[in-house]
């Protein structure tokens, strides 16, 4: 606690931005600064796959706060205020992780279709959502879009993820999905298109052999639960009013030690105002060090603080595993989404090199990697 408490009181007293008022164009040719409480944890290999990776980790309170001269107004969109993985940010604002960096953040719910093109044009700064198919054909269309952050991936014991309604005669490791109806939040061209590819492909499916009903997020479960489909992706903690019910089974989820979402930039913040930017994603991951380390849900305070934060039920939200939350993005993972969606028929021209789709120097930036 003395230490953290040091490096913030000695993180306030200087700032980068002190003799560079001035947005920069750009992230190219920045000057990478060591900071402190961030060291060799702080940063993993992006070709590591290993499902038993750890995740990045920098001391708690870390990297420390770089105030911008001037307080910057930004605006992040997002499908939902209320999902676990969206904590990092609620916390981050409830707990005045922005505000430190001199940002005044509004979070703002919309659906990705509705965001991405004001993300294009500037009129919002950054997206909490995924490179899904559509963000995929916006850039290729020239939008000035990248994933600059990645959000979080399952515990092995989480079983978020593909569920289906077992017909007569079926169990957990025969299903026939062929022409089943599956019920999504997105339909054609998420991000789940991925991981759901793998698990279909165990079960005679495939992206073209099943139907697909884009559905609101309260209505996913109940619609699996009536009868309206008979297949559907559930979310942490959804999963667990099926889990251990007679005649479900889960199929497969999200590949460990691989987020698939997190945190999209327009071009405000990754050419007109790199230091705002930079600044964003530091709050993010400083919150993420502080209070969503390994197992935050062994904290009982810490669950009931997040619960009324989400306005989630307390039961649900302690009853499943820890996200694993994680800032970083692997290599190969735009380019694994682009050929899931080409399979859906929902991808345009040919596929977009990782260039073109992430961007990890921000969050390098932020704690002081030199690649």
């Amino acid at each position: 606690m003395i230490a953290v408490g040091v490096l913030l009181v000695s993180a306030a007293c200087s700032s980068p931005y002190e003799s560079d008022s001035e947005p920069k164009a750009g992230a190219n040719n920045r000057t990478i600064r060591p900071m402190e409480g961030c060291g060799d944890t702080s940063w993993t290999d992006p070709a590591d796959l290993s499902p038993t990776r750890l995740p990045a980790r920098c001391q708690a309170g870390a990297p420390p706060p770089q105030p911008l001269p001037k307080t910057r107004k930004l605006t992040i969109a997002t499908g939902t205020l209320s999902a676990e993985y969206v904590a990092p940010l609620q916390v981050a604002l409830d707990k005045g992780e922005f505000k430190k960096e001199g940002l005044d953040v509004t979070l703002k719910v919309l659906p990705t279709p509705d965001a991405l093109p004001l993300l294009a044009k500037g009129d919002i700064d950054a997206q909490w959502a995924a490179p899904e198919a559509a963000v995929m054909n916006g850039i290729r269309g020239g939008f000035d879009i990248s994933w600059v952050a990645g959000n979080f991936s399952p515990d092995p014991e989480s079983k978020s993820g593909l569920w289906v309604r077992l017909k007569k005669g079926e169990s957990a490791d025969r299903v026939a999905m062929a022409g089943r109806r599956m019920g999504t939040m997105i339909g054609k061209g998420s991000v789940i298109a991925y991981p759901m590819e793998q698990a279909l492909e165990k079960h005679g499916g495939g992206l073209d052999k099943i139907q697909y009903a884009q559905l609101g997020s309260a209505d996913v479960l109940t619609a699996l639960q009536n009868g309206g489909v008979d297949s559907a992706w559930l979310l942490d903690p959804v999963w667990r009013r099926v889990d251990g019910e007679p005649g479900y089974a889960f199929l497969g989820g999200q590949p460990l030690g691989e987020p698939l979402g997190g945190m999209l930039y327009g071009p405000s913040l990754l050419n007109d105002d790199v230091d705002a930017g930079v600044a964003l994603l530091r709050a993010y991951i400083r919150t993420i060090n502080t209070y969503f380390t390994s197992d935050y849900k062994q904290d009982a305070a810490f669950v009931s603080y997040l619960a009324k934060l989400l306005k989630a039920d307390e039961a649900i939200l302690r009853s499943t595993p820890s996200l694993r939350m994680d800032w970083e993005i692997r290599t190969g993972t735009t380019d694994r989404l682009q050929s899931a969606y080409r399979a859906q028929g929902v991808s345009e021209g040919d596929p977009l090199p990782e260039s073109k789709t992430v961007n990890r120097a921000l969050y390098e930036e932020a704690i002081g990697h030199r690649s």
